[in-house]
Formats: structure tokens, C-alpha cells, sequence
């Protein structure tokens, strides 16, 4: 039996698209991302990019939700390209999604980009010319202590560009928005010289009850595949404490238990919470880019 989702995917034509037009499929955390990129990518024979910040990572597994088994024999690209404890940034990604791009478009394969941070996809969709802005030598750290809100308001005092895009889903990449807005003050960027890449973009949108129950039930999965274990190993190879507690949502919380901080009820339930509100906030940055432009064919 065809399900509502397979005849729009049908109507979409996505076989018959041009090669050099990339798929993009994104959506909020555990709405299914993964499973229809690897579907389609069967279907048309295509190759995936992985639009995730943390997937990145080697042995941050659990945590970042690879579930690599599920892409069996289709191909990935950027996971498992960087080190637990070095810092991947945004210009990096635009980097190696254009080697990648660019690599995969000679070969004449078809290519997928599938992720749920934002901020990367509407990047490299529309350019960033704000990427490669260099870092101020020790003004991000002296704000790591601040708390969302107090980083909001201090956001709200810079005059900011009308291309400019902050994701605000979490609070380094409020931080690095603040340290770009405060490089700006002093200095001038040359205009940017990206094109647009040719994408058709599909969004994955549960009804929002049913999106809040499998974040529960996959946190409770991932608590029982060794959630706790994996963050434990990456302490005992010398990831600090510190360094847990940036990448956010289950390393933060998770490190927050191993020292004492929180009991493993306030841990889960805090824990829970806040991945909740990381799902709404990414929700928020997907209706953001459509008002920059970005067509966004949704599937509830």
C-alpha cells in the first residue's frame, strides 16, 4: 500500500532530477532523517552528506545519534572525520561539503545532504561569506559561562547585517555569532562570492506529540545502548569534563552526572527536557530559512 509520504515523494520527481541538483532532507532531531535519506539514496543511487555538527566526532556515537547501520551500503560523507575534543566549525564544513560536492558531481553521482543543523544546510545552500571570519584569541571562552538569556540580550545589542544568519539553537553558536558580530565592528568583509547551490529541500515535520514521544523513547534506547559507558570511555582517553559539556544535550548532561552534579532522575529528566526544546528551537530555524528564501517541501 502507497502511504502519504511515498506519492509526494513520487510527485517530487526526485529520480528524474538533474545530477548536479542536490537533495536535501532535513528536520528536527528523531524525526527520521537518516531512515529516507538512505531510502531514497537506494532508490536513486545516491551518495549521503551528513549535515550534522557533532556526527563529526569518532566515539561519540550513542550521543550523536549515527545509527551508522543504517545506511548500509550507501555511502556517507563527514562522520567520523575529526577527533572527540577538537572543534569543528562552520567554515570547515563549507569546506569539505564543496571538496565532497565537487568530487561526487565529476563522478556523476547523485548527492544528498541530510541533517538537522541548520545553520550548515541554509550555509551552504545560499553561501556564508561570515565563515571564514577568524576567531578573537580568547573572547569566545570568556563567554562559555554566561547562560542562554544573558547571551540573547548581549546578541540584541550589535547592529547585525541583514544576510547574516545566527542559529540559535544552541549556545556556541550564539557565542560565535556575538564573537563575528564583534569582528564586524572594526572590520570590513569583502562581498561574498557564492552562488546558490541548485537544491530541492525536503523537510520532515512530525506532529509535535508524536515527535516529543520518540525523543523519549530513543533517549531511553540510547541510556540503555551504553549512553552513559560511551562518555565514560571518552573521560578515560582525556576528553575533559570542560570539553564534554560544549558539544551540549547528552554529553553535557551526562558529564553533569558523572560528577555529582545532578542525580540520575534530575539528569534524565533535564536531559529530556532540553532536547525537547533543541527540537522546537531547530523548527524555529527552518521556518527562519524559509523567510530567507529557501523553499522547504515539508512532510508531516
Amino acid at each position: 500500500m502507497i502511504n502519504k509520504q511515498q506519492l509526494f515523494l513520487s510527485s517530487l520527481a526526485l529520480s528524474e532530477l538533474p545530477k548536479e541538483k542536490v537533495i536535501v532532507i532535513l528536520g528536527p532531531t528523531a524525526s527520521g532523517k537518516t531512515a529516507l535519506a538512505v531510502k531514497i539514496a537506494k532508490e536513486i543511487k545516491a551518495e549521503i552528506i551528513s549535515a550534522d555538527s557533532r556526527q563529526v566526532y569518532r566515539d561519540m556515537n550513542i550521543g550523536t545519534g549515527k545509527d551508522l547501520c543504517e545506511y548500509g551500503d550507501v555511502p556517507y560523507h563527514l562522520i567520523n572525520i575529526c577527533e572527540p575534543g577538537e572543534k569543528y566549525h562552520l567554515g570547515q564544513f563549507i569546506a569539505d561539503f564543496q571538496q565532497i560536492y565537487q568530487s561526487l558531481l565529476l563522478q556523476k553521482k547523485r548527492i544528498i545532504l541530510c541533517g538537522g543543523t541548520g545553520l550548515y544546510i541554509q550555509s551552504v545552500i545560499q553561501g556564508n561569506k561570515y565563515a571564514q571570519i577568524p576567531s578573537l584569541p580568547g573572547f569566545k571562552e570568556g563567554l562559555y559561562g554566561f547562560e542562554m538569556d544573558q547571551l540573547l540580550n548581549r546578541l540584541s545589542q550589535y547592529d547585525k547585517p541583514h544576510d547574516f544568519f545566527i542559529d540559535l539553537s544552541t549556545k556556541k553558536r550564539i557565542i560565535r555569532g556575538i564573537e563575528i558580530l564583534e569582528w564586524l565592528k572594526t572590520n570590513t568583509i569583502p562581498l561574498s562570492t557564492n552562488e546558490n547551490l541548485d537544491s530541492i529541500v525536503i523537510g520532515l515535520n512530525p506532529e509535535v506529540s508524536l515527535r516529543r514521544q520518540k525523543i523519549s523513547n530513543r533517549l531511553d534506547q540510547r541510556l540503555q545502548d551504553g549512553l552513559i559507558q560511551e562518555v565514560q570511555t571518552l573521560i578515560k582517553k582525556g576528553i575533559s569534563h570542560a570539553e564534554l559539556q560544549y558539544y551540549g544535550l547528552e554529553y553535557k548532561y551526562v558529564s553533569k552526572y558523572l560528577l555529582g552534579e545532578l542525580t540520575y532522575d534530575d539528569f534524565h529528566k533535564k536531559l529530556e527536557t532540553e532536547i525537547h526544546r533543541y527540537a522546537k528551537r531547530q523548527m524555529t530555524y527552518f521556518r527562519k530559512m524559509e523567510k530567507d528564501g529557501i523553499k522547504i517541501n515539508w512532510i508531516d
